[in-house]
């Protein structure tokens, strides 16, 4: 018998595969023979998925058998639970989350973030978590960081998705406090771009997506990567729409 707790997690990661697939609740729906608004009980806890869609949907987006299990989200909720400390208010903050030493500073969220891209919505939250963060936020050496990870260029792509996501938010009718921490972020992150641009960038592409499973998977989402993925040598559905929309979000969370 599942409890409640069960049924938010399994909704809440049944959500983050469909975002990160960029399907929409509809076409989810469809391959599991639910209605839309049913599905979106399901996906806020509300109710619960049947043995059968919960193969389906391991099947569809190819992720192992032990995805929904307790334990496997324990890093993933702490992670979670950073982002939205360190400015991603939008997040979820679970309250049954074990504190870690883990993510002490807003730089350590962005790393685990970007490093594991296990979950489309925590990788566009560090837009929010960068622009707040910019003055304790040591860029070099974060770069360094992901550099040794052999992550250097996903670095790169998401300060470039984050400083696009603050100029296209200075349109809407922002309150001074904001305009200021988006002024100074985006001369720190135009002025870091500026350098790390002319460095080489790998032969290889950076694969982000998780689902990213087959040559037609692959080949779907190298058309569907923006320019500024392609520039930076990063495969992924990820837009810079979403890193706007995580932005914006986040603002309006505060």
């Amino acid at each position: 018998m599942t409890t409640k707790q069960d049924r938010s997690r399994i909704g809440e990661r049944v959500r983050t595969l469909r975002k990160q697939r960029s399907w929409t609740q509809a076409q989810l729906a469809k391959l599991l023979g639910v209605s839309q608004n049913y599905l979106s009980v399901l996906e806020r806890g509300k109710g619960s998925f049947t043995a059968e869609h919960l193969l389906k949907i391991l099947k569809t987006f190819n992720v192992p058998v032990d995805y929904f299990a307790a334990g496997r989200g324990q890093r993933e909720d702490q992670l979670q639970s950073a982002l939205a400390r360190f400015g991603a208010a939008h997040l979820h903050k679970s309250a049954d989350t074990s504190p870690t030493q883990a993510f002490q500073e807003a730089a350590d969220a962005v790393r685990e973030a970007l490093i594991s891209a296990e979950s489309a919505r925590q990788i566009t939250a560090v837009a929010p978590v960068i622009a707040l963060n910019i003055n304790r936020t040591n860029l070099n050496k974060l770069q360094a960081q992901f550099v040794e990870h052999g992550r250097g260029q996903r670095f790169g792509w998401a300060l470039e998705n984050t400083l696009n996501a603050i100029q296209r938010d200075f349109k809407s009718s922002l309150p001074q406090e904001w305009r200021l921490r988006y002024r100074r972020a985006e001369v720190v992150l135009k002025s870091f771009l500026s350098f790390v641009k002319l460095g080489p960038k790998p032969e290889a592409p950076d694969i982000l997506d998780q689902d990213i499973a087959s040559e037609k998977s692959l080949a779907e989402a190298r058309n569907e990567s923006s320019d500024i993925s392609r520039r930076w040598g990063i495969v992924t559905r990820i837009q810079p729409q979403d890193f706007l929309d995580a932005l914006k979000a986040a603002r309006e969370a505060h």
